[in-house]
């Protein structure tokens, strides 16, 4: 079975008086019905990448298909058969939803009617609001719009970059239900974002930072790979105890994470010399595993 996304060697820069490289021989394979998550801060990479998979910009090196076309040769077909939603709101504020909608149907030539099947389970939480213009709707109901503008030619690859960025927590867990159930209609999906609780919520994942692939695997063996005791540590003053452990030669990685550091020592068997400090070890999430790849 062809994989539905492949990426091979994919490299990419912006000229300038000082030239900005946004993918660094990146590599991917994206496997027939997988949500794939790819992961990384702002300005990681992720929306060159997905640019030159959705056939809106062009890599320097490398090469790519979807659905077994080639993202330059056969761009025509391949924005026949994707979805695809850009992190940025891009559809029309002055037109309702229902007129949205009606347009993206009539570019892909096809009918809301014809395809109602396809956004029925997202498209009733808007229908209420299908007269409100869409740059009147709440960030949550912007998002499942064009969500349903992404579905409404039944794409069989959905490309979404950071779809949830600004969205309530509330409206992101209802997100990616959405997700879950189209991955259980077979559509292949490739969604970036920079939260790192998210990625729990995929099939596989791929740590991007700087344009470069850190790591590609599942949330769980990604975890399971991180090569050191972690330890959540904390004192009175954490800014001064953070300048501490920094001026340790045993200490590898130490940085802020909510109330408590997180602390990786080069050898195991040594202690923190510092007033009122309490320290435990703890299991890592993906983010620490961002961190420490990064820090290698």
């Amino acid at each position: 079975m062809k994989p539905a996304i492949l990426i091979d060697k994919i490299t990419k820069t912006y000229p300038g008086k000082q030239a900005v490289m946004a993918l660094d021989n990146v590599s991917l394979q994206i496997e027939e019905g997988e949500l794939f998550g790819l992961i990384g801060p702002d300005g990681a990479g992720k929306t060159s990448l997905f640019r030159i998979l959705t056939t809106l910009l062009l890599a320097d090196s490398g090469s790519a298909t979807v659905e077994g076309l080639d993202v330059v040769k056969d761009f025509r077909k391949i924005r026949d058969q994707i979805g695809y939603m850009p992190g940025k709101f891009s559809l029309y504020p002055d037109l309702t939803v229902e007129e949205n909608l009606r347009f993206f149907a009539d570019v892909f030539n096809t009918t809301v009617e014809a395809n109602y099947e396809s956004i029925k389970d997202i498209y009733v939480q808007i229908e209420p609001f299908k007269k409100r213009r869409a740059g009147k709707l709440s960030g949550g109901m912007k998002q499942k719009l064009a969500l349903c503008c992404a579905l409404i030619h039944k794409p069989t690859v959905l490309f979404l970059d950071e779809p949830t960025t600004g969205v309530d927590p509330v409206s992101r867990k209802e997100f990616w239900e959405m997700l879950r159930k189209l991955k259980e209609q077979g559509i292949t999906i490739f969604v970036s974002t920079p939260y790192m609780d998210e990625a729990a919520l995929c099939d596989r994942i791929a740590l991007i930072q700087s344009g470069k692939i850190l790591s590609v695997d599942t949330p769980r063996d990604v975890v399971e790979a991180f090569p050191y005791q972690l330890y959540a540590v904390r004192a009175d003053n954490n800014y001064r105890l953070l300048t501490h452990l920094k001026r340790q030669e045993n200490v590898e990685l130490a940085y802020i994470s909510g109330e408590f550091l997180h602390l990786i020592f080069k050898k195991e068997g040594f202690r923190i010399d510092f007033p009122y400090l309490e320290m435990k070890p703890i299991k890592p999430t993906i983010e620490d595993c961002f961190i420490q790849l990064m820090n290698r």
